[in-house]
C-alpha cells in the first residue's frame, strides 16, 4: 500500500465526492455559506420600509464609505482565518499605519506617507506570520501580544498628540476625491476586496489556504508549504490593515493613537464569522465576509435612523456572533457524522 497522500489538485469522483451537490456534508456547507443572504436581504427590506432615509443613495454610499476600512481588513482577515490562523492585531496595525502616514504627511510628500503607512502594516504582518510559523506560537496569543506592542509604538510616534492634516490636501485626495460621483475610498475598497476574492477563489494559493486551514498535516503531506501560506495570509492582513489606516487618515485628515483601535479587530472578526467563515478554518469566502460586515453595518445604521437606544446595538452584535459560531459548530458536528 502506498503511503503517499493525494496531491491537492486531485479530487474524489462520484456522486458523493466532497464537492458534489449529492454529498450531504457539501450540501450543508453550501447552505450555511449562503445563509447570511436571507437575514441581510430581510433586514434591508425592513429598514427600507420603516425609514425613508435608509434606501437613499446618499445613505447607502455613506455606509460604504464608513465601512471601507473594515471591509478591506475583513477581506484579508478572511484569508487568515481560512488558513487556520487569527489576527487580532489588525486594529493596532490600522492605528499605527494611520499615525505613521500622518507623521510623514506632515514632513514629506503624500506619496511617501502613503507608501510608508502601508509598508508599516506589511512589515508587521510578515512579523506576525513568522512568529506564528517559526516559533509555533498560537496566532491568537501572538497577534494579541503584537497589538499591545504596536499600540505602544503608536503613542511613541504621536507623543499623545492629535496629528492634524487639514492643510495637506494632496494626502486627502487618496480617499476624499469623487470619481463618477463616488468617493475614491469606496473604489479602493471595491478593488482590494475583489482582488482578495479572486486570489482566494481562483488561484493555487487560495486552494492551499483552504487546505492549510482544513487539515494542516494532510496539506503538508500533499506538498503544501503550510508555513509559507500562513505567512502570506498574515502579510496580506497587515498590508490591508495598513491601507485601511491610511485611507481613513486621508478621509478625516487627522490621526491619533487610541486604545479603541483594538475594538476594530473584534468588529472585523464578528463580520467574518457572521458572514459564514468557519472560526476553525478551512471554510469561508470573501463575498460572505462582505455581506457579514454590511449586515452588521445595517444594524448600526438602523438603530441610528430609527432612534433606538444604541446600547442594544452591542447586545445585538454579541448575540449574532454567538449564534454564528454556534451554528458553525453544530453544522460541523453534523458534517462529521455524515
Amino acid at each position: 500500500m502506498s503511503s503517499e497522500a493525494p496531491a491537492p489538485s486531485e479530487a474524489v469522483e462520484g456522486p458523493h465526492a466532497p464537492g458534489s451537490w449529492l454529498n450531504p456534508a457539501a450540501h450543508a456547507r453550501r447552505l450555511r455559506g449562503a445563509a447570511i443572504l436571507a437575514p441581510f436581504l430581510a433586514l434591508f427590506i425592513v429598514l427600507s420600509l420603516t425609514s425613508s432615509s435608509f434606501p437613499t443613495r446618499a445613505n447607502l454610499l455613506n455606509i460604504l464609505d464608513q465601512q471601507s476600512a473594515t471591509l478591506i481588513i475583513a477581506a484579508a482577515g478572511t484569508l487568515v482565518l481560512i488558513a487556520g490562523g487569527i489576527d487580532l492585531s489588525v486594529g493596532a496595525v490600522y492605528g499605527f499605519s494611520a499615525v505613521v502616514s500622518a507623521h510623514f504627511a506632515l514632513h514629506s510628500s503624500a506619496g511617501v506617507a502613503i507608501f510608508l503607512g502601508i509598508g508599516a502594516g506589511l512589515l508587521i504582518g510578515i512579523a506576525n506570520g513568522l512568529i506564528v510559523t517559526v516559533f509555533r506560537i498560537n496566532s491568537l496569543i501572538a497577534t494579541l501580544g503584537m497589538a499591545f506592542i504596536i499600540n505602544g509604538c503608536s503613542n511613541l510616534v504621536t507623543n499623545g498628540n492629535l496629528l492634524v492634516l487639514f492643510d495637506k490636501t494632496g494626502f486627502g485626495e487618496l480617499a476624499r476625491t469623487d470619481f463618477l460621483t463616488v468617493k475614491t475610498s469606496i473604489w479602493l475598497m471595491i478593488v482590494v476586496v475583489l482582488a482578495f476574492g479572486v486570489l482566494l477563489a481562483t488561484t493555487a494559493a487560495g486552494r492551499y489556504m483552504y487546505a492549510a486551514g482544513g487539515n494542516a498535516e494532510a496539506a503538508r503531506l500533499a506538498g503544501v508549504q503550510v508555513g509559507r501560506i500562513r505567512v502570506l495570509t498574515f502579510a496580506l492582513s497587515g498590508a490591508a490593515a495598513g491601507l485601511a489606516g491610511v485611507i481613513d487618515t486621508s478621509r478625516v485628515l487627522s490621526a491619533q493613537a487610541s486604545p479603541d483601535d483594538t475594538t476594530l479587530a473584534f468588529t472585523v472578526l464578528a463580520g467574518i464569522v457572521v458572514g459564514g467563515t468557519s472560526i476553525a478554518g478551512g471554510e469561508g469566502a470573501v463575498w460572505r465576509t462582505v455581506v457579514g460586515v454590511l449586515f452588521i453595518a445595517l444594524i448600526g445604521n438602523g438603530y441610528l435612523l430609527l432612534g433606538y437606544d444604541p446600547l442594544y446595538e452591542q447586545i445585538t452584535m454579541g448575540a449574532l456572533l454567538l449564534l454564528a459560531v454556534g451554528l458553525d459548530a453544530l453544522s460541523r458536528r453534523r458534517g462529521y457524522g455524515t
